[in-house]
């Protein structure tokens, strides 16, 4: 990820082509065609019989032959007791490679996985010890003699409801993963065209047809030149081998999806993608990134699978929000921010600008000033506070929030690059509510109405870093409340070229409701006299709303209200329901920060993936979703590195929700796609949570061939060295135990997923001559991972 504008991926040292070629491929040669296929690894609990101790309630549900019914979204759960078992019986007695054991919810803390010949006697393969819940165990069984029932019997369980495990898989041999592109969101259509791939190369041209190509075609150059080192060019015409055609305009998309839809067709000697907007060849160049390789900012061969894409979103709006106010992000990381969120095809970034905690946009103080308000002072005051600790003196976050502000400068140079990368700013001010920092700051605010009260003898509030909220309030009766809204929105609307203003409106607890509605009424209307469409959190659905020109983002509370905003005011939702898009509630028990009361518990992957937009509202029709997005607040969040941790993989899984059609989604399928994914982020330095029932890929690149520098890179999300056991076989017959080393090992209360590994050979050459060398990383159930280099020696 880039540090500087217009870098989305960091340059890396690379290698020639040929050398790539020559020692970095393929991962896993494929079999000659005259060989005989290797057997399919087969689970033998599909063609076996469940039973289980008990089952929760007695219902038919529950019961154990959900266990092997090849259905994930079933399941088996026990009686609300600790020693509880479910077994299978094979068909016939089989050697078993390996176990897996999918947990939906209520895990077992503490089980013991069993074999039997007989159902009588049994033998423990492995006692085990979880502390996270959903996930799946992997369990090397390697049978030397066939068995005949494999059992888990519990020991503790995960909370007071009883064990419930989805699938019980047993495998004869080791599996491999399942062959996916690894698209994310999931395009709408999509052919694998098979063939030989498109191969990048160092003159390769992009050619562009129609005025709305021009931005696309540079964005993709910039994108390819940083991960090649090519000198990609773009031009209206070219020549070379391998073009690329960007061609934009009226008929040029799908028929009925012309705002961002578009194609992509993929052959061995071009690639071309069509658009009826910018927006829509923007969204194809974000796929066709997904496409290349992983490998290729690390040296890997350009290349592009051949296939044919037709897509479109499914929603307008797919978004993700940035709290700036509780704790600040320069624009550095701002940037960073976007460059992630794009490639997923978000394209709103929901800037929340204003809280108690601190202000951070800054306003001139204009020459028509009748309540003398010095409008510096917002930044100069309370751009120096943010989140500290809470009301019983405990540190909120790993360290006090990160003050700071942008200048209107920053503002647009932020506004800018979101729109080079596709995505609207949508900035946020919040009102008459969470206004602390504002009381903090201008003493004119701080009126007879105005909630809390300064000390005595003082003319502003005090700062309050706590998490408290609710407590603040504009006061309805001053004059001064409706000069400085309409001056911070009217110099906000000034600087932002996207529709949309948001007034905030939430958690106006201390505000008595005639007073809320006359000063949102007045906030609504000043937004749409400057042209724009307001929205506000779904407190503000009961104010007379700007007719057929507002957007209601709900979150938590009356689903009925906004739903008679939709109907009765012709307003549009923006759905963050708590439980299914906050951020940061927790995703794994093992975090120890983060919020749990929108799930009561964790908020998993899964609660991110499995919901509906358009069916979530009670009565409000999905015409009248005009998206989703997911929302990052800033109480216990520092720095971007902990921002990413924190919204990823979740934001990818909300994009999806936003972007592909409600039937075509499946939470499994998610996962596997998923799985892809969590090596690109590795090697784009994007930290992230390896959520535990995600089956991450390992990959593994060849990448230096020198005599005593031959190295490996290894990336496998979620892993530590000492899981991974690693041998390197020479083809001379040498063989080698390496120990895998990385920089920065996963730590999930340091809020670190691990890097990338390292692989190196410490072998002696005995003379002159190549010598080619694979390395083999074997983990429990799994197919070994290779990749293979080859040294050349004097």
């Amino acid at each position: 990820m880039p540090d500087a504008p217009r870098r989305l991926i960091p340059p890396i040292k690379r290698l020639s082509l040929a050398a790539l070629l020559a020692a970095a491929l393929p991962l896993a040669a494929p079999a000659p065609s005259t060989a005989t296929a290797a057997p399919a690894p087969v689970n033998l609990a599909l063609s076996g019989t469940a039973e289980a101790s008990s089952v929760e309630l007695d219902r038919p549900d529950f019961a154990a032959a959900h266990v092997i019914d090849g259905d994930a979204a079933t399941r088996w759960s026990s009686k609300y007791a600790d020693d509880n078992w479910v077994q299978v019986k094979l068909a016939e007695p089989s050697k078993v490679d390996h176990v897996t054991l999918r947990w939906p919810n209520a895990c077992a803390r503490d089980f013991v996985l069993q074999t039997s010949a007989d159902g009588l006697t049994w033998t423990d393969v492995a006692s085990l010890q979880r502390d996270t819940c959903p996930r799946v165990d992997v369990i090397d069984v390697g049978a030397d003699r066939p068995v005949s029932y494999v059992r888990m019997q519990g020991r503790k369980r995960w909370a007071g409801y009883g064990y419930s495990i989805s699938e019980f898989e047993i495998w004869n041999l080791p599996q491999a993963p399942k062959p996916t592109l690894g698209l994310l969101p999931k395009p709408v259509s999509l052919t694998e065209d098979g063939g030989q791939p498109f191969v990048l190369h160092g003159n390769t041209r992009i050619v562009t047809s129609g005025a709305g190509a021009q931005a696309p075609a540079d964005h993709l150059a910039r994108l390819l030149r940083t991960a090649t080192g090519y000198r990609v060019r773009v031009a209206a015409h070219g020549d070379g081998p391998s073009p690329i055609f960007v061609s934009v305009g009226p008929g040029k998309g799908p028929a009925g999806h012309e705002e961002e839809g578009y194609t992509l067709k993929v052959t061995s000697g071009s690639v071309t993608i069509e658009a009826a907007t910018a927006n829509g060849a923007l969204n194809a160049v974000q796929t066709l990134r997904q496409l290349l390789p992983q490998w290729v900012p690390a040296g890997g061969t350009p290349s592009v699978p051949a296939v044919t894409i037709t897509d479109y979103p499914r929603f307008a709006y797919r978004g993700v929000m940035l709290d700036v106010a509780r704790s600040f992000y320069p624009v550095a990381d701002v940037k960073r921010y976007i460059d992630t969120a794009a490639q997923y095809k978000i394209n709103r970034l929901h800037l929340h600008l204003t809280d108690d905690q601190g202000w951070r946009i800054a306003m001139d103080t204009p020459a028509d000033n009748p309540a003398g308000i010095d409008y510096g002072l917002l930044t100069r005051v309370s751009g120096a506070t943010a989140m500290t600790r809470d009301a019983n003196g405990n540190l909120m976050g790993t360290e006090l929030g990160h003050t700071g502000f942008y200048t209107k400068a920053d503002y647009t140079e932020i506004v800018r690059y979101a729109g080079e990368n596709g995505m609207v700013v949508v900035p946020e001010i919040d009102l008459p509510g969470h206004t602390n920092a504002a009381l903090h700051a201008i003493p004119q605010l701080n009126t007879a109405g105005a909630l809390p009260r300064p000390a005595a003898g003082q003319t502003t509030v005090p700062a309050n870093g706590t998490g408290a909220v609710g407590y603040s309030s504009l006061d309805s009766a001053s004059p001064a409340t409706y000069e400085f809204a309409e001056q911070v929105l009217t110099q906000l609307a000034r600087l932002t070229p996207g529709p949309y203003l948001h007034i905030g409106g939430d958690e106006a607890h201390s505000t008595g409701h005639a007073d809320y509605t006359k000063m949102v009424d007045a906030f609504t209307q000043d937004v749409a006299g400057l042209g724009k469409t307001v929205m506000g959190w779904n407190e503000y659905s009961s104010t007379a709303l700007p007719k057929d020109k507002a957007i209601v983002q709900y979150w938590n509370g009356d689903k009925a209200q906004v739903s008679r905003a939709v109907a009765e005011r012709g307003a549009e939702v923006v759905l963050s329901p708590a439980s299914n898009a906050y951020v940061p509630q927790r995703q794994d028990p093992r975090q120890p920060q983060g919020g749990t009361w929108a799930c009561g518990g964790v908020c998993g992957l899964d609660r991110h993936y499995g919901w509906d937009p358009g069916a979530f509202l009670p009565g409000v029709a999905e015409s009248s979703v005009h998206g989703v997005e997911s929302a990052l607040w800033g109480e216990w969040i520092r720095g971007i590195r902990q921002a990413e941790y924190w919204n990823y993989p979740r934001v990818i899984a909300t994009a999806e929700v936003g972007w592909t059609p409600q039937d075509q989604r499946d939470y499994q399928d998610f996962k596997e796609r998923l799985s892809v994914a969590g090596g690109r982020l590795t090697v784009a330095k994007v930290n992230f949570f390896p959520t535990a029932d995600v089956p991450w890929r390992i990959a593994v690149l060849g990448t230096s061939g020198s005599p005593g520098q031959a190295r490996w890179t290894v990336t496998a999300p979620g892993y530590a060295a000492g899981d991974l056991p690693a041998t390197i076989s020479w083809s001379d017959g040498v063989q080698e135990t390496v120990t895998l080393t990385t920089d920065r090992p996963g730590s999930i209360p340091e809020m670190w997923n691990n890097g990338a590994f390292t692989a190196v050979s410490t072998r002696a050459f005995p003379g002159a001559g190549r010598y080619t060398g694979t390395l083999r990383i074997k983990r429990p159930g799994w197919a070994a991972v290779e990749g293979t280099l080859t040294v050349t020696v004097g």
